[in-house]
């Protein structure tokens, strides 16, 4: 900072005045320092420092977001046993430790044993089918959640165990109905409009998911482009991209990006401006 007579420094979080006893504040005269010893959550927010001189001020905002591991998944359940296989759902963590839940890590442990072997990891729905499980064996199975700064301290573990029926018992399974896992194509991530220039190669991306795994098709000025070798398409964990080779001003126009699968279908469409070299 600089400014004479010496400015008058105030430093505010989300519009209110620091308490000096919550952070540290050093001023001089050609700097002011906001320190936190030991961050926590509630320091989060939106600060402000203002300089003042007489009737003249300058001022600078800072957003600062403190974030922990987040807290265990919520309200596991063993939904059904059947087969070599067991159903889980669960709901995400209470805590989010204030950041966004990256996925969620599935253990199994054999009861005889307790040891726990990873089945998912980096998983991002809340309910999962374990398989490949040991006919006459019992199983635990427990759930860790996930966020930038790694999985939580504690998980969340069912209370009773899956018992794997032998083959030759009589069982009679529960009438349940089949969770239908199914949905239609939605784009998570939109196309951007672009301006490209001419000569160089381009590349349009969006994203989607469905299941079944949707198919894919590009097209521009509602023309298929799924002949033409001027463009390449890839696929890759749901992550979908366009490349467009050595574009001319020929090659802009709308474009669109369509999903189908059997339970729907979607589109999505962006703006491509290809300027002639300089």
């Amino acid at each position: 900072l600089q400014g004479k007579p010496r400015p008058k420094i105030v430093w505010m979080k989300d519009g209110q005045t620091l308490d000096s006893k919550d952070v540290g504040i050093r001023n001089s005269n050609t700097d002011t320092i906001l320190f936190i010893r030991k961050a926590e959550l509630h320091h989060s927010g939106a600060y402000e420092v203002t300089l003042q001189i007489e009737n003249m001020t300058d001022k600078v905002a800072i957003t600062m977001q403190i974030i922990d591991k987040p807290g265990p998944p919520q309200n596991i359940k063993l939904v059904d046993v059947w087969g070599f296989n067991a159903a889980l759902e669960w709901t995400p963590p209470q805590d989010d430790g204030n950041a966004q839940i990256l996925g969620y890590t599935v253990q199994k442990a054999d009861k005889k044993t307790m040891e726990w072997y990873t089945v998912f990891d980096h998983y991002r729905r809340t309910n999962c089918i374990v398989s490949d499980l040991i006919m006459g064996n019992e199983y635990f199975f427990r759930i860790f959640s996930e966020n930038l700064c790694g999985l939580s301290e504690t998980a969340a573990t069912t209370k009773k165990p899956a018992y794997i029926q032998k083959t030759g018992t009589t069982y009679k399974p529960p009438s349940y109905k089949e969770h239908d896992f199914s949905e239609p194509p939605k784009f998570t991530h939109p196309l951007a409009n672009r301006s490209v220039i001419a000569g160089y190669n381009t590349t349009l991306s969006c994203a989607v998911r469905g299941i079944p795994k949707p198919k894919i098709f590009w097209y521009k000025n509602k023309m298929d482009l799924s002949g033409d070798a001027k463009y390449r398409m890839f696929s890759k964990q749901g992550v979908l991209t366009l490349e467009i080779r050595k574009p001319t001003p020929f090659d802009g126009g709308c474009y669109t990006c369509k999903a189908v699968n059997e339970c729907g279908e979607a589109e999505i469409e962006c703006r491509l401006d290809v300027r002639g070299k300089q």
